[in-house]
């Protein structure tokens, strides 16, 4: 956050110093009011919200490397240790989106390590999760300044293989996550129409699954009406292929032998993927080129600067957003907190955090009586004061029993969404348009075949989960 908002005084390296260094002790004090601030909903929710943002201004700030002045007053700064070379200026751009997302991928990657094996915010490394915002935003700076220092040659290998492959990883981990939220949210619904006698959730099933399928089926018409016109082959063969597999998966979902190996699999799950999908392939071909005049959102722009900054700025909250969800849940999306889970929790949520009044009554007189004795020190007295203390959780302390996801599971994932967002971001000025100084994110046919091949992928996964049961019938219990 210090170097974001110090960018416009690099021309001068000593006051800008002092801005960053000013600015990251705000970014600091932003984290730290945010775990303040969202105290009622638990420290977990604060520190999610903390990281994301730390993703959001590290991807922006990214992108603002790849303009030609960041590039300009990045070599002033560094008193012309960083030479452009290149004649736009645009080769150190695409080192400098790779050695800023490898600084915040190499802290996360590091705050993975430090937590493996933390099941509750009692452990002492639980607070290097959830506090010292300071440190870990001075931290995070000081891994930005030494990746500058590290050569060229290096981050041409890490983008070409190891950040590539990882943010293919991101996305199938993605993909994953939504296949199995598909599965979870009908099998929800099934159970809650079983218990209870009303029909509000047999409403919202039905009515979420025909939702979905019209919202599919609008953004097919759409999608043919205003993308797929004369010349226009990519989009048309893309558009027609998600149009046969999301018909493809609801016919498989009501298949009578896969009913028999799995009677929860229905529509309301292929019209989720179907939705998602479907939007993945509108976004693919809605942000391609306009080379082949098959992109009519292009020629329609009339602030193309602003739409370009807007749309950079949207790419990047959702992916922010994405990751803090994904980086939360466990693949079964169950109890995620730190493996730990507890059977019924609103029923047994008492019994699990404080001990009945007459049992703590009962264990205060023991203690008091073993004193009287000699048995026990009289400071036994007061370690039971404390551990009764200890025993009342926090209001803003959700973690206190379990926490509420892995902490190391969650910097991976962290670290594969920065892979994800350099990748996105240097796909985007090798052959893009662009608007002056600014690159539209995504606006590359690389970039549109990523998301239409990651519709295809997620429709895979998804026939998968349905005939698994039928291929291995062993490993498959739904009775």
């Amino acid at each position: 956050m210090g170097a974001l908002l110090s960018l416009p005084l690099m021309a001068v390296p000593s006051v800008s110093t002092l801005v960053a260094f000013g600015a990251s002790c705000c970014g600091a004090a932003a984290c730290s009011s945010i775990c303040s601030a969202c105290g009622k909903c638990g420290n977990s929710v604060a520190t999610r919200i903390g990281y994301a943002l730390i993703l959001l201004i590290n991807s922006i700030l990214s992108w603002i490397m790849l303009t030609p002045w960041a590039i300009e007053k990045l070599q002033h700064l560094t008193l012309d240790y960083v030479k452009i070379d290149c004649p736009t200026g645009q080769c150190h751009g695409w080192i400098a989106v790779h050695r800023i997302n490898f600084a915040l991928g190499l802290f996360h990657l590091i705050f993975a390590g430090l937590l493996i094996g933390v099941t509750s915010s009692r452990s002492p490394r639980a607070a290097i999760q959830n506090g010292y915002w300071g440190p870990k935003i001075i931290a995070w700076l000081a891994f930005i300044v030494l990746a500058f220092l590290i050569p060229d040659n290096f981050f041409m290998a890490w983008g070409n293989y190891v950040s590539f492959i990882c943010a293919m990883l991101f996305l199938i981990l993605g993909l994953i996550l939504l296949v199995d939220l598909a599965h979870t949210w009908a099998e929800y619904c099934l159970e809650k129409i079983e218990d209870s006698s009303s029909r509000v959730w047999r409403f919202v099933l039905i009515g979420s699954t025909l939702s979905m399928y019209l919202a599919s089926l609008a953004m097919t018409i759409v999608q043919y009406v205003f993308f797929a016109g004369s010349g226009c082959s990519m989009n048309q063969a893309a558009i027609t292929v998600n149009l046969i597999l999301w018909l493809t998966v609801s016919f498989i979902s009501v298949h009578p032998t896969v009913q028999d190996y799995n009677p929860k699999a229905g529509l309301a799950q292929a019209a989720m993927v179907a939705v998602y999908c479907t939007y993945l392939t509108m976004s693919a071909v809605s942000m391609e080129p306009d080379d082949k005049r098959c992109n009519p959102l292009i020629r329609a722009q009339g602030t193309r600067t602003t739409s370009i900054i807007l749309g950079a700025i949207i790419t990047m909250l959702t992916v922010a957003y994405t990751t803090t969800r994904a980086a939360t849940q466990s693949l079964g999306l169950g109890s995620s907190r730190g493996g730990i889970a507890l059977p019924d929790d609103d029923e047994h949520h008492d019994l699990v955090t404080q001990q009945p009044g007459g049992r703590r009554e009962m264990r205060a007189e023991a203690l008091r009586r073993a004193v009287e004795e000699g048995v026990l020190p009289a400071d036994a007295l007061l370690s039971d004061d404390d551990s009764d203390t200890e025993r009342s959780t926090p209001k803003g302390d959700d973690e206190r029993n379990a926490t509420q996801y892995n902490y190391s599971v969650f910097h991976l994932i962290f670290f594969l969404a920065t892979a994800w967002v350099a990748t996105l971001l240097t796909m985007s000025w090798e052959d893009s348009e662009s608007d002056g100084d600014f690159v539209a994110v995504g606006r590359t046919y690389g970039a549109s075949w990523v998301k239409i091949a990651s519709a295809w992928v997620c429709y895979g996964l998804y026939i998968w989960t349905l005939v698994a049961p039928i291929a291995l019938p062993d490993r498959f219990d739904f009775a």
